[in-house]
């Protein structure tokens, strides 16, 4: 039995959520999924954004699945992170659809500080905001890039920065990235300044294998990568530490469509296959995984943004069907 906190959030981040839990109760696998509050509609209702019960309830659980909040992102998801200490961001970037030239990359984003935390300050004339970059925070963030890409048999790791103008901070992530290369001999390394990787990433997306980068690049070039493989509704992501994991879509809470059952589910699913995986129940989230892809590459049952006219529970039902039971 696998308890799992359970927060849908705001927006579509409700229904792609309820989507998901229609799946993997289809599964086969015991869980207990208790539902909690954080977001816009709860700061409304509760004064907070993200009440201490919520942060205590997730670090007591096994895992966590994420949906969406709005404008009170900085205070919730931004906020967990650091609470729970997953200093890695995964963020797959993978083509699904039939196409000649599939696109399948990894950003791994460091999560827990950077520009990205909001340390600012009004001052007399204006407003300051502090980046910090620590010797810790890279270090690990570059060893688990080259462990992840060890694992899944990658043999290229790129670091994304911009040392050339912010000579001591990223300066200091691209010295401990090398440092952490020399630990792995048979993996090819490279670096490119953050503003170059993102052109490469348009003009030569099937070069890179696994992107290392801190936390504001590793955001925006996500975000990129989404609109090579059609759209923020398709990319999953992974908030770990070495005590929690919170499982999350790219996505944000989409107001203006929120409640007309026409949201993606895909990321969100995706994203609860790399929670299965964190709890190493490896099978079923590669039967989930190849369901989806199958039922995408279908163009049949799936929603109208990839060019479909199910809605998004149909999607999802339609997923569930196709499981094997453990």
């Amino acid at each position: 039995m696998y308890n799992i906190t359970v927060i849908p959030g705001d927006g579509i981040g409700k229904e792609v959520m309820d989507a998901t839990i229609t799946i993997l109760r289809k599964t086969g696998i015991k869980f207990n999924f208790t539902y909690a509050k954080a977001g816009d509609d709860c700061k409304k209702e509760t004064g907070t954004a993200l009440p201490e019960e919520t942060i205590t309830l997730i670090k007591e659980s096994d895992a966590c699945l994420f949906g969406a909040v709005g404008e009170t992102a900085a205070d919730v998801i931004v906020k967990l992170r650091r609470e729970l200490d997953t200093y890695v961001n995964v963020r797959p970037i993978k083509t699904i659809q039939n196409v000649e030239n599939p696109i399948d990359f990894t950003i791994i984003r460091e999560n827990t500080e950077g520009l990205y935390i909001g340390e600012e300050q009004i001052t007399t004339d204006g407003a300051i905001a502090t980046r910090r970059i620590t010797k810790k925070a890279s270090k690990r963030i570059c060893e688990y890039a080259f462990e992840y890409a060890k694992k899944l048999g990658k043999n290229k790791v790129t670091a994304a920065h911009k040392a050339n103008v912010l000579k001591v901070t990223d300066g200091l992530f691209k010295e401990i990235f090398y440092e952490t290369a020399s630990q792995y001999p048979t993996i090819e390394t490279e670096d490119y300044y953050i503003d170059a990787t993102a052109m490469y990433l348009i003009t030569n997306p099937t070069d890179f294998q696994v992107i290392v980068t801190t936390n504001l690049y590793g955001d925006i070039l996500s975000d990129e990568g989404a609109g090579l493989v059609g759209g923020l509704g398709m990319i999953p992501s992974a908030n770990i530490g070495e005590n929690n994991g919170l499982f999350e879509p790219v996505h944000g809470s989409a107001p203006d469509i929120a409640g007309k059952q026409i949201a993606n589910p895909t990321a969100m699913i995706l994203s609860a296959c790399m929670m299965l995986n964190y709890l190493e129940e490896y099978e079923t989230a590669k039967n989930i995984e190849e369901i989806v892809i199958k039922t995408i590459q279908e163009e049949k049952i799936i929603t109208p943004d990839i060019n479909g006219t199910a809605s998004t529970q149909e999607m999802a039902e339609y997923i569930a069907s196709q499981l094997r039971k453990n």
